[in-house]
């Protein structure tokens, strides 16, 4: 799952929906910081209120993996796009396939939940612009198993630009795609794989409700 998809049902809980985006923040400012489950459980209870409520939302995000991750209907779209985007990139038999597909179901489910109700991403981001990106990164840093300085850079940065709007618009999104191949070390995605992006796009939209099912797996605490 991605950003929104994690955050969609918490939207007036800041710090919560803060700590379902810390492990992808993490994977993008240092990714041998492996941040877990186990680590933010010893701190669900916490006597300081964003640590706690940081904590919940980093186990809320392994909860929902966990969930999405095992669905079939996952599974079968994942296949599907693999194929799909192998065929689109003239049968090339790297990794690259599989990587861009996995990828795709969770990027454009988040863009078919936003086109849905976009106002709910309007306040994804006023609840993001609340934040104490400081205080972020002080919890995350209690749980960790190595300290990082750049959380509240990245936090910044996801605030400024505003990727998630980019996944509604083709150009955008393969802009946003090949950053990511590009930190992955993976090559570009050819401007020709455009063509399929709408197809693409609806197969996912077809799918979203069954792999949203039993999402989030357990509702979130207060606090």
């Amino acid at each position: 799952m991605n950003y929104f998809a994690h955050a969609v049902a918490f939207l007036d809980q800041p710090y919560f929906i803060a700590g379902t985006a810390v492990p992808d923040w993490l994977s993008v400012v240092d990714r041998k910081i492996r941040i877990r489950s186990k680590h933010a459980v010893l701190l669900v209870d916490d006597a300081d209120p964003v640590t706690a409520t940081v904590a919940r939302g980093i186990q809320q995000h392994f909860r929902d993996d966990a969930c999405f991750h095992e669905k079939r209907a996952f599974a079968e779209l994942w296949l599907d796009l693999t194929v799909m985007i192998r065929d689109a990139l003239a049968g090339e038999g790297s990794l690259r396939p599989s990587f861009l597909g996995h990828l795709l179901v969770e990027v454009l489910l988040d863009a078919s939940l936003i086109a849905e109700e976009p106002a709910r991403l309007d306040a994804y981001y006023r609840a993001m612009d609340s934040l104490d990106a400081q205080r972020v990164q002080q919890a995350v840093n209690r749980m960790a198993p190595r300290q990082t300085g750049d959380l509240v850079w990245m936090i910044d940065r996801f605030r400024r630009e505003r990727i998630l709007w980019d996944y509604l618009d083709d150009d955008r999104l393969m802009i946003r795609l090949n950053q990511v191949m590009n930190r992955v070390r993976l090559s570009h995605i050819p401007d020709a794989f455009r063509r399929v992006l709408p197809e693409i796009r609806q197969r996912v939209t077809q799918q979203k409700d069954a792999l949203l099912e039993g999402i989030p797996a357990q509702p979130a605490p207060s606090g």
